[in-house]
């Protein structure tokens, strides 16, 4: 009975023709090394013996006698040019190897500018038509805050694309503007209110100087806060609370999220910031639908360290877990 093997994916492929690549020119690097020392061998050889006496099988073996002097410039000719090679050798390796992975990047970013441009006009003509219906309504009409409510979702959702927009920019930017982390706190934690309150979870914050800031754009710091106060929500069980708390410290500001959850459990925490990586054993609020695709976190941390600033798990127990983000202070 025949074993068939699965077809391997593109990005399987792709690491394996890399993988394959670099095999072959570090064989080719040591290769060329093992062939410079036998090189050096027969000049130093030849240089002592005529070549015809050297290969006449009538003659006795020639003795051959080597000056200790001879010895240590020619280890270290020899040195110098295997350094050389090797530099020379492994930077060609080097570039070759990474060159279908920078293709990829490549097409990674191209796909994320075109998804991203494509959704700005529906998503421009969607707050149009939530604006032409929030004007028909009357001021005393209930529908008006819940119209009000869905524009200001449609302006979140056309900042979350035109960040992404920025994201995959390469040029170089101009500085981040300060925003005030109050207003963005609050911003989040309302947009968040409808999920939580489905799960039966409250978001809480203390009091923050409304005067501190970040150097970050408003729209990405949002983005990411609602990420983390998001994956907080999936894992608090029913009737717990999830906290929003600030800390400022000479350069840096700390944006803390908290929830009383089981904590990070078959996964390193380190690991929670990789992209797809998922825990076996993870649920969402304790019970038995499995969490996300692994990505939230991992563009938490991009977007994060694309401003100056880290992210990390500061504290996890079956009492829950601290996600902290520590951004530049305006």
């Amino acid at each position: 009975m025949t074993r068939r093997t699965a077809p391997l994916d593109a990005d399987a492929r792709l690491i394996r023709d890399a993988s394959l690549r670099v095999g072959i020119w570090i064989v080719v690097a040591l290769s060329a090394l093992v062939l410079l020392v036998l090189i050096a061998e027969v000049v130093i050889v030849v240089d002592q013996v005529p070549l015809g006496q050297l290969v006449d099988p009538s003659k006795d073996e020639p003795v051959i006698t080597v000056e200790g002097r001879d010895v240590i410039w020619g280890g270290l000719i020899v040195g110098v040019l295997a350094v050389v090679l090797s530099g020379v050798l492994a930077r060609v390796a080097t570039r070759r190897a990474v060159a279908p992975l920078v293709d990829a990047l490549a097409r990674q970013r191209r796909f994320v500018a075109d998804a991203s441009h494509e959704l700005r006009t529906p998503l421009t003509i969607l707050d149009s038509r939530l604006q032409l219906l929030e004007r028909t309504l009357a001021t005393d009409d209930p529908a008006r805050t819940t119209v009000g409510e869905l524009r200001a979702d449609s302006r979140n959702v056309i900042g979350v694309v035109n960040d992404l927009l920025a994201s995959v920019d390469t040029t170089e930017q101009s500085h981040a503007q300060p925003t005030e982390v109050a207003r963005v706190i609050q911003a989040a934690a309302s947009a968040m209110a409808v999920l939580a309150h489905e799960r039966d979870v409250t978001i809480a914050s203390g009091d923050v100087d409304p005067a501190l800031a970040v150097l970050m754009p408003e729209t990405s710091l949002q983005r990411v806060l609602i990420a983390l106060i998001d994956n907080a929500v999936k894992h608090s069980p029913s009737g717990q609370e999830v906290a929003v708390s600030v800390e400022a410290r000479r350069g840096r500001v700390a944006l803390a999220v908290t929830d009383h959850g089981p904590g990070i459990r078959g996964i390193d925490p380190a690991r929670v910031f990789e992209r797809f990586a998922r825990s076996s054993e993870a649920v969402d609020g304790g019970g038995s639908a499995r969490t996300g695709f692994g990505i939230g976190l991992s563009l938490v941390q991009d977007t994060v360290g694309r401003f100056g600033g880290e992210v990390e798990v500061t504290d996890t127990s079956s009492a829950g877990t601290t996600i902290t983000m520590r951004l530049p202070r305006a």
